[in-house]
């Protein structure tokens, strides 16, 4: 294996773990202090991943895009910006970056490492609010201009975790990680599929409404990726 692909590889681990470990151990956090109100624990919970959102994507984004996402990689995939004997690799690394991440956060909390989440997250309301959250992720991530990406798509999920009914997760890895924590970010195994089906058809989605809108003017070269891939 490449040099630079156990680079990108090793980024991507570690992005989505570091990802993954801010949104439970914030969701944690914010349940233990906010005194059963969970409006305020929500909102802890979008402030730090908003934050660490935007600080990730700028740390990593210059050595592998920063996808932190098997959805954003299928994408860049299928246009070119991934190879597709990459793909496997990153999906592999990000689901178990979504892991560590899980272990993580219930390291940093005292909490039992080996844990399953019974947090029930189903229904219509639930798998629209997914595909949608992943259909307007691919369509900021698509179309941002390049210097802007990281701030845009933290401002985008900090702002979806309030409008869709699932809280935004948008992320085929988060969902991966978050089965493995019954904390408020949580979500039950046997509602996992549904999340993730739904942000496949998603991102599919936004990737058709990226084509029909057009190329953008502030587009970044086809050669480079949207979250700033430097591939050497």
């Amino acid at each position: 294996m490449k040099r630079s692909l156990l680079r990108r590889l090793l980024s991507e681990g570690l992005g989505t773990m570091l990802l993954l470990a801010v949104v439970i151990g914030s969701g944690i956090m914010g349940e233990q202090l906010a005194g059963g109100n969970v409006a305020i624990a929500l909102l802890a919970n979008t402030l730090a991943t908003a934050g660490g959102l935007y600080v990730l994507i700028e740390v990593f984004g210059p050595v592998s895009g920063a996808h932190f996402n098997p959805a954003v990689s299928l994408v860049m995939a299928a246009r070119g910006q991934l190879r597709w004997s990459e793909l496997g690799p990153y999906i592999g690394v990000q689901m178990l970056g979504g892991l560590l991440g899980a272990w993580l956060a219930h390291a940093m909390f005292d909490l039992p490492l080996l844990e399953v989440s019974t947090k029930l997250r189903t229904g219509t309301g639930q798998w629209l609010a997914e595909g949608a959250a992943t259909f307007g992720l691919l369509l900021v991530i698509l179309r941002a201009p390049a210097h802007r990406v990281a701030a845009m798509v933290a401002a985008y999920i900090g702002a979806a975790y309030w409008f869709t009914a699932s809280t935004s997760f948008a992320n085929p890895a988060a969902v991966f990680g978050r089965m493995f924590s019954d904390s408020f970010a949580g979500i039950a195994p046997a509602n996992a599929p549904s999340f993730i089906l739904a942000e496949l058809a998603g991102a599919a989605l936004g990737v058709l409404a990226h084509l029909a809108l057009g190329t953008p003017a502030s587009a970044v070269p086809q050669a480079e990726s949207p979250l700033r891939q430097e591939r050497g």
